[in-house]
Formats: structure tokens, C-alpha cells, sequence
């Protein structure tokens, strides 16, 4: 009996161990399937999020406005590629703006190229009273030459052609704007956002020359009193 129970004790102790370590085994192995599928999970919330911001900043309304679009081809072994080049303006009408050009097979897709273009390369400019440009201003870019002015409220925006829809989209409503040169859509354009990129607002630059506004603005002739109401009346 003694025999029988010691040779029969290796034998039950080997079946639950070795059951055990199977279990253990593919425990283990769910355990790495269940890691990777939340570590890929998290990945999953990681991109949840990343789209998160992109419905907001899908969520902001902005202005489209397609400029130009030509047929443009490429040649190739065998003939030629034809293809579209779209030329998008994007603004939120509240000070900034961008512009972006792209191509495609396609109107649809050279278009949605070129929005997403415009999107990234968004400029914020200063505007006086939320309507007009601070001062004039010159921009040049190759053989285009534009010279922007501000103008009192009911001007409305004389401009005509590509800079028309970046004014729209910028948000300015009282502008008067002449371009010199090249009637080129891009070059244009280019200019357009030279001029700006350079404009300037008062508490811009007070801050930069360490000083007050209403300094600033005393100096065309204007009482103290006259240049402080002026200073707090200035909306950027």
C-alpha cells in the first residue's frame, strides 16, 4: 500500500501541476493578447483624442474661398498627366488668415488639398476696430506689387480679384487696396500677405518701445486727455 500511494502521489501531483502551468500558460497568453489589445486601445484613445481637436478646430467656422484653379500636366513615358492646381483662401473673419495651393487628378481633392494647406498656415493680423487695417502698408512678391490703405467706416472693401477674397476672409470691412504689376493669382496673393504680416498696432508697439499708448498717440497734436479717450477707445 505504502508503495502504491507513493508511486501513485507523483503521478496525481504531476496532472494538477502540469494542468496549472497550462492554465498559467495561457493565462499568461490572454494576459499579453488583452496588453497589446489595450496598449492598442490606448492608441485608439490617443487618436480618439487627436480627433477630439480636430472637431474642434473643424468645429470653428471658417471662410473658404477657392481663388483660382487651372488645368496644369505633367509629361511622362507614353504622354502627358493632366491634373488641377486650386488656389484657397481660409479665414475665420475675426483677424486671421491663410492661403494655400495644392494639386490633384481631381478639382474635389486638388481643392480639399489646398484647404488643408491654407489651415496649417493661418497668420493672425492686426485690425483697427475689428473692421479696418491699422495704417498702409506696401507688400511685394516677384513681379507683384500691392499697396493697402485704411479707410472710415461705409468704405467697403475696393479691392478686386484674389485680394477681395482675402480681405472677406480676413474680416476686414472698410479697405482700399491697389495692385501694381503681375495680374498672377499666386503672386498676388503672396503679396497681399506681405503687406499683412507687417501691419502693426499701437499696443504693439508701446509694449515693444516700453511705453504707453496714449504717448504714442499724443504726438499728432492731441491733448493728453484726447490721446488717453483715444487709447482706451482702440479695439484690436
Amino acid at each position: 500500500m505504502a508503495d502504491e500511494n507513493i508511486n501513485e502521489a507523483p503521478i496525481a501531483a504531476e496532472h494538477p501541476q502540469g494542468g496549472d502551468a497550462q492554465e498559467t500558460r495561457e493565462g499568461r497568453g490572454r494576459g499579453r493578447g488583452r496588453g497589446e489589445r489595450g496598449e492598442r486601445g490606448g492608441r485608439g484613445r490617443r487618436d480618439d483624442r487627436r480627433g477630439g481637436r480636430n472637431e474642434e478646430e473643424q468645429g470653428e467656422e471658417l471662410i473658404e474661398k477657392l481663388v483660382h484653379i487651372n488645368r496644369v500636366s505633367k509629361t511622362v513615358k507614353g504622354g502627358k498627366r493632366f491634373g488641377f492646381a486650386a488656389l484657397v483662401v481660409v479665414g475665420d473673419g475675426k483677424g486671421r488668415v491663410g492661403f494655400g495651393h495644392a494639386k490633384a487628378r481631381e478639382v474635389p481633392e486638388a481643392i480639399t488639398k489646398a484647404t488643408a494647406s491654407a489651415k496649417k498656415k493661418m497668420v493672425r493680423v492686426a485690425l483697427k476696430e475689428g473692421r479696418t487695417l491699422h495704417h498702409d502698408g506696401r507688400g511685394h512678391f516677384g513681379a507683384g506689387k500691392v499697396n493697402v490703405r485704411s479707410a472710415p467706416a461705409g468704405t467697403g472693401i475696393i479691392a478686386g480679384g484674389p485680394m477681395r477674397a482675402v480681405f472677406e476672409s480676413l474680416g476686414v470691412h472698410d479697405v482700399v487696396t491697389k495692385s501694381v504689376g503681375t495680374s498672377n493669382p499666386y503672386n498676388m496673393i503672396r503679396a497681399t500677405f506681405d503687406a499683412l504680416v507687417n501691419q502693426t498696432s499701437p499696443k504693439s508697439v508701446a509694449q515693444r518701445r516700453g511705453k504707453k499708448v496714449a504717448d504714442l498717440l499724443g504726438r499728432g497734436g492731441a491733448t493728453e486727455a484726447e490721446a488717453e479717450a483715444a487709447a482706451e477707445a482702440i479695439v484690436e
